[in-house]
């Protein structure tokens, strides 16, 4: 299951093969795919789908390398101020930037004209068994994720 399958708010920094990604998935238990994945954990539909109202931290890298992880206590506002200030820096693009969404990413932005590229920096909470992980992401349209933030911000509404 993809993370643009979940539905829900989804803001996705990269490419189709490296990318990092802050998602509240809202999944629907009537969904076939929801269902065959809850056969094979061992629960209803239902319990598999949740509330949908925890956000999570997703990432690939090189299409091949990926991982995740949720943010139970993770607030629809402090998502919306990560983006905020992601697209403040992005807007006034004086060089290369470091924007962080609490303990668990930190974006370092590197503008380069009509594009940007960032390293991004996982950091998993206490409790999980991952590894930090950094992601050369590579550059994307500046103007497109401009656009995406703006997407993302007025999902949260």
């Amino acid at each position: 299951m993809s993370p643009v399958a979940m539905g829900g708010p989804a803001l996705f920094i990269g490419t189709d093969e490296t990318y990092v990604a802050l998602v509240r998935p809202r999944l629907d238990p009537a969904d076939p795919q929801v269902r065959g994945a809850a056969e094979q954990a061992g629960v209803s539909p239902e319990e598999f789908a949740g509330p949908g109202n925890v956000w999570a931290l997703m990432w690939e890298q090189d299409g091949v390398d990926g991982g995740g992880f949720e943010l139970p206590g993770l607030r629809d506002a402090e998502a919306e101020d990560f983006a905020d200030r992601l697209l403040a820096e992005l807007s006034f693009e004086s060089g290369p930037f470091t924007v962080g969404a609490g303990e668990v990413l930190n974006i370092r932005a590197y503008p380069e004209g009509e594009g940007c590229r960032f390293t991004a920096v996982v950091t998993p909470p206490e409790g999980e068994e991952l590894a930090p992980v950094t992601l050369e992401i590579p550059e994307v349209d500046a103007d497109a994720l401009r656009a995406d933030l703006a997407d993302f911000r007025g999902s949260l509404a």
